[in-house]
């Protein structure tokens, strides 16, 4: 792993770790985006993994968004613009060509590459699974009020479960009553990934109000090109399926995978079978090596 700080645009610092090939070209390199609450630290074993898929001469560079791990605080104009100015400050210096974004990562890639249209900055290869956008205000919001004001008064257990509640309707953790599900994620929240879960709250609030606020439109993102690839986890909630599916139908000849057996977290956890898929797509091949033409031709046929 080679680990270095970037300067940002507006006098910030972005915490930057490679790994595979420290050398790999710009068009052999993969940038991913992580996920809200969660730093580069946590996506280090999904990307070994994914930089062992891809093969000799390839890298991956994951950074720590702001206000998490190395990386500065959220400035206090920050905004999805921020965001997409880091996008573009990391692709700058390492000269990925290709971009995976993860949750909420998904919303800040897919805005970004929406931003870059018509530059060089355009990725190759444009990957997003799990994409966390708020597409015709399908993303209920409500609950952000209260997850800040637990957030602001240091209630971790409230603010946990206001957050698990939203964001995992129909589960059975979703179905306890509020105060109960709150002293159990307080419990919970005393294990070490939830210490640093903690740490990151005041700048989640910040990038899910940046991500979630402004409702998106499909329509809005049928400028990214033919070779974005939508994937969706077939054990996440519905409505990352949903998502995936209805921005697939927008951007004409992207493609859609769904993952029968993943989840939500498949990615940090570096499942198997996703980082496979992954390797595969950037690879242009599939994970076994064969074309198997019928069923890429099912996966990729145009939209729109």
């Amino acid at each position: 792993m080679k680990e270095r700080v970037l300067p940002t645009h507006d006098g910030g610092r972005l915490a930057l770790y490679s790994y595979g090939t420290e050398e790999a070209p710009g068009e052999r390199r993969v940038l991913l985006i992580g996920g809200a609450f969660l730093t580069a630290l946590i996506y280090r074993p999904f990307s070994i993994a994914l930089a062992k898929g891809l093969g000799d001469g390839w890298a991956v560079d994951v950074y720590d968004r702001r206000g998490r791990g190395k990386s500065s605080e959220q400035p206090a104009d920050y905004s999805m613009a921020t965001e997409i100015e880091d996008v573009r400050t990391v692709l700058k210096a390492t000269g990925a060509r290709n971009i995976l974004g993860h949750s909420l990562g998904g919303a800040v890639a897919l805005n970004a590459v929406q931003e870059f249209t018509g530059t060089a900055l355009v990725p190759d290869k444009l990957a997003v699974y799990d994409a966390a956008v708020n597409i015709d205000g399908s993303i209920d919001t409500a609950w952000l009020d209260g997850f800040e004001d637990a957030v602001n008064q240091g209630r971790v257990g409230h603010a946990l479960a206001h957050m698990k509640k939203a964001t995992s309707p129909g589960s059975t953790m979703a179905r306890i009553p509020e105060p109960v599900l709150a002293g159990l994620m307080a419990v919970l929240s005393r294990t070490r990934i939830n210490r640093m879960f903690r740490q990151v709250m005041p700048s989640g609030v910040g990038e899910l109000r940046a991500a979630y606020d402004e409702k998106d439109h499909a329509r809005d993102f049928s400028v990214l090109p033919a070779n974005t690839h939508f994937m969706a986890g077939g054990k996440s909630p519905a409505y990352y399926r949903e998502t995936a599916q209805r921005l697939h139908q927008a951007v004409r000849g992207s493609t859609y995978l769904l993952s029968p057996k993943c989840f939500h977290g498949s990615i940090p956890a570096a499942v198997k079978e996703l980082v496979a898929d992954i390797a595969a797509y950037f690879k242009e091949e599939r994970p076994d090596g064969e074309s198997r033409p019928d069923e890429a031709e099912a996966i990729r046929a145009p939209r729109g």
